[in-house]
């Protein structure tokens, strides 16, 4: 299955000590007491130096994503946290193991020692956190995040496989999505299968249209979504990769971006995506081109073409609804 590089779906292989690798993802507890600002402010401070130092953000972003977006609003009724969605249960086994989340056990690394200096900082906070910060520092726009969430607190807590969405349809069967989440997703056409995802988790075709347009920064593997190259022309160690700061980031060979300048948060996605003559080595999923096509999609798609402050207006709110699907919330001290 060829799929999303955001919210893709295959089967997962990993490397090394199985037993090793189990037994690091136990230690991940989570947090029961309340926070204060004060820890909220470092534990931010130590984000920001991880994602400058690391040109990380995009993978922080898909660990955020990866973990609300296991919510269905029709289970809200039962007791929390039956219906998923942003409660840092993405770092117990078996949710991290679903294929949809192949390579975020090394996001989960890169933030454990955040989490070891701030433990206050709940798993689920640290994880938004960590997404919205990549946003803001790769020049997008600044959400208006809320902090407090309570963690999950254990595997059985942990959403179905099967909620998150696909970039290409199953090559056996012409089909998108599948039947073994909370709801089903399955569909023949890209645009069914997006809307049955995301309205499931009670988002609009705006929010969809502004979500697709985080394509602009960062890329896909193919060891780990099933989509792209080992590496293009923009993404091969050679590419010249700037930031927005004007610096030029250091970045680790390998997988196709949607932009050339994959690590700057703009509206590129949306010029790159309807535009026939734009390099064949920039990346187009199905779910991608719908976003021009369908009469739903098409309108915001234009817009946010168009106008750049109208794109972080709506991904903004976007991203903050998607950031706080499912969570519970303490007052912070």
């Amino acid at each position: 299955r060829r799929s999303h590089k955001t919210f893709a779906s295959r089967r997962v292989i990993f490397s090394g000590n199985t037993a090793d690798r189990h037994n690091s993802l136990l230690r991940y507890k989570g947090t029961t007491t309340m926070v204060k600002q004060t820890d909220l402010d470092g534990a931010q401070a130590k984000v920001d130096e991880l994602i400058l130092d690391k040109n990380c953000g995009p993978i922080l972003v898909r660990l955020a994503w990866h973990d609300s977006g296991t919510y269905d609003d029709s289970l809200k009724g039962q007791e929390w946290p039956g219906a998923g969605g942003a409660i840092g249960s993405i770092r117990f086994e078996p949710e991290i193991l679903h294929g949809a989340n192949a390579g975020l056990s090394g996001a989960l690394k890169l933030l454990e020692p955040i989490h070891e200096a701030f433990p206050e900082v709940s798993y689920a906070d640290l994880f938004q956190m960590a997404s919205s910060r990549a946003i803001a520092l790769a020049g997008g726009p600044k959400i208006d995040m809320k902090y407090g969430r309570v963690d999950a607190t254990n595997a059985e807590q942990c959403s179905p496989e099967g909620n998150l969405p696909d970039g290409e349809a199953a090559e056996e069967s012409g089909k998108y999505g599948g039947t073994s989440g909370t709801a089903s997703t399955e569909d023949t056409t890209p645009e069914g299968h997006l809307r049955k995802v995301f309205y499931r988790m009670g988002l609009t075709d705006e929010d969809i249209v502004a979500l697709s347009g985080a394509h602009t920064f960062g890329r896909a593997y193919k060891d780990r979504s099933g989509a792209g190259k080992e590496s293009t022309k923009f993404t091969d160690g050679k590419a010249k990769v700037m930031r927005p700061d004007g610096t030029e980031a250091k970045y680790t060979p390998g997988g196709s971006a949607w932009t050339e300048q994959w690590l700057t948060f703009d509206n590129s996605y949306f010029h790159v995506t309807p535009d026939e003559s734009a390099d064949p080595e920039l990346l187009k999923l199905s779910t991608d081109k719908v976003i021009f096509v369908d009469e739903g999609f098409k309108p915001f798609a234009e817009k946010f073409r168009d106008s750049q402050e109208a794109f972080f207006e709506s991904y903004a709110k976007a991203h903050k609804k998607l950031s706080e699907l499912g969570s519970k919330f303490e007052p912070i001290e």
